[in-house]
């Protein structure tokens, strides 16, 4: 079955409501005093890594690192929601300074989740005490997200009672976010078990760290390869104890670490649409602000703030989930990312159009955020390794399930399109049935074997889960009567057109662009999945787009 939120009442991990928000003033502050526009220009026109000023947020007077660490080994144990809400409104004030703390949060994540107590007592203790900068260490040269490529070898070291002493290291990372300031890193190397995560700490003897790269983008953070040359490391780093776990530990944390991604995605795109809105209010144009004026605001304000919307409500139902105890959750990551840190390289794009010649200007910051916001479709799996990671696991989901998971999502926006008519549920229903359809089609025809129609699939796939979020969370803030009610569910019936006018090209794509079927079997087949009844996606959709904008631009 697919999963459908997290029931009211459900026990989460982290965070109260007050709690996260007082994390969150922390951070606003942050902008007045160590973050200011002025500061955080420099850093970006000077490519300055701000160590000192890293140092003070994990200091005692501020401690931001202590959200992420359990209380066991003093931190605030913070959840995946809490996580996800603080680091977006880091990302609003600069996205390399959100890069710089959250590669900390990362190089602590293999620890977390796979190190015995007295590793976590020792190093989880030292990120609390705000004595480490950390650094995460699994990219190489030729291995990206293909972890099974891992060239970084470790050795086992014995002594003479032929007992494992430790490991010696040797190999190359590359693209290592502060990776040459770090007191220690997480390290996953090849040993005869399978990859291994290591803990190095800084002064070990043939650890080297290069140049920082000079990047297009998320300037105040460091980003250098690191070699190791005979490097000793003493048994009792390797995390867990046992060798060969790296892999089961990096696949634990993906799903909260791209939701991650994505929340930083949202939080610069938040910031340039702040930008935006406030200029479009006061910019006269032929007599009336462009906040008027339905090309400039259908066009360049309301998709993308719809897109933002259907992210954050993906995004915050998937961290919930995790909050709840969900294992497994690698493929939702891969959609929260992948849908998010799009949406966010797109809204950051419009918005240097919305701003004009202003936009192409540092001073109005919105040309830096788009060079910042398109690492997050980079790092941490490019949007084309988790467009392969979601059709795949989802079209093998369809066929262990034999339809259930999507006919599932079909049966629940039937059952809520009768108290929710204006939330586009009809289309979001059409869409689950198609896609069923679809997907069974391309495996009987082995058209699974060709990646461009599996990133259609990905695609097709993607806005229909991240719709039915939205969906979901138009019907609970209806139920308790929010004033975010109306707004939300406006935008989930344009989303829902959004999600239709996607399947309606990738359909005919993947049927006629494989050349295998015949005018008949294409024509039946667009009959039997209603597809022109999503057409009725567009009854409104302008009116819609309307009063969305009266709502974004308090007109």
């Amino acid at each position: 079955m697919a999963g459908s939120g997290v029931e009211t009442g459900t026990a989460l991990k982290g965070l109260d409501a007050e709690s996260r928000q007082m994390v969150i003033d922390t951070v606003r502050q942050l902008r007045e005093r160590l973050l200011t526009k002025e500061i955080i220009s420099e850093f970006d026109k000077k490519e300055i890594f701000p160590e000192e000023t890293i140092r003070k947020m994990l200091g005692p007077e501020i401690g931001l690192q202590l959200l992420f660490i359990p209380e066991a080994y003093g931190g605030m144990g913070g959840g995946a929601l809490d996580c996800c809400a603080v680091t977006r409104e880091m990302s609003r004030i600069c996205l390399g300074i959100a890069t710089a703390f959250f590669a900390i949060q990362l190089g602590s994540d293999p620890l977390v989740v796979g190190g015995t107590e007295e590793q976590k007592s020792k190093w989880l203790g030292a990120i609390a005490e705000g004595k480490a900068l950390v650094a995460y260490a699994v990219t190489e040269p030729n291995a990206g997200s293909n972890v099974a490529a891992l060239t970084t070898k470790a050795d086992s070291v014995r002594n003479e009672a032929g007992e494992i002493t430790g490991y010696q290291i040797n190999g190359t990372k590359q693209f290592i976010s502060t990776g040459a300031y770090a007191d220690f890193i997480t390290l996953l190397a090849k040993t005869p078990e399978g990859p291994t995560f290591f803990v190095v700490e800084k002064e070990a003897k043939g650890f080297d760290h290069g140049k920082d790269e000079e990047k297009h983008g998320i300037r105040a953070s460091s980003t250098s390869p690191l070699s190791f040359t005979d490097v000793f490391v003493p048994a009792q780093n390797l995390i867990g104890g046992i060798p060969g776990k790296g892999l089961a530990q990096s696949n634990k944390v993906f799903g909260y670490t791209r939701l991650m991604v994505g929340a930083m995605a949202l939080g610069a795109s938040d910031a340039a649409m702040e930008i935006v809105i406030s200029y479009a209010k006061e910019r006269i144009q032929f007599g009336s602000p462009l906040s008027e004026k339905q090309g400039y605001t259908h066009k360049l304000i309301v998709p993308n703030m719809v897109r933002l919307e259907a992210a954050t409500a993906y995004i915050e139902e998937i961290a919930k989930r995790l909050d709840a105890g969900e294992q497994d959750l690698q493929i939702e990551g891969s959609i929260a990312k992948l849908f998010a840190t799009e949406s966010a390289n797109k809204t950051a794009d419009d918005a240097m159009q919305a701003l004009g010649g202003y936009g192409y200007i540092n001073e109005f910051e919105v040309e830096k955020i788009k060079r910042d916001v398109k690492i997050t479709c980079i790092y941490e799996g490019t949007s084309e390794i988790q467009q392969n990671i979601i059709s795949t696991f989802r079209w093998k989901k369809t066929r262990k399930t034999k339809g259930e998971y999507y006919n599932s999502i079909a049966l629940e926006m039937e059952t809520l399109n009768r108290t929710l008519k204006d939330a586009g549920c009809r289309f979001y229903q059409l869409a689950a049935n198609a896609l069923n359809e679809i997907i069974t089609l391309a495996h009987e025809n082995r058209l699974t074997r060709k990646q461009y129609i599996m990133f259609a699939l990905a695609d097709m796939i993607t806005h229909l889960e991240i719709g039915v979020s939205l969906a979901r969370k138009a019907s609970k803030l209806t139920e308790a009567q929010s004033a975010e009610a109306e707004k939300i569910t406006l935008m989930s019936k344009i989303f829902s057109n959004e999600a239709s006018q996607l399947m309606m090209q990738n359909v005919p794509k993947i049927l006629m662009g494989s050349g295998v079927f015949d005018e008949k079997k294409i024509s039946d087949f667009i009959k039997a999945i209603s597809y022109y009844q999503l057409l009725g996606s567009f009854h409104h959709l302008i009116g819609d787009m309307d009063r969305v904008a009266d709502i974004i631009f308090e007109r």
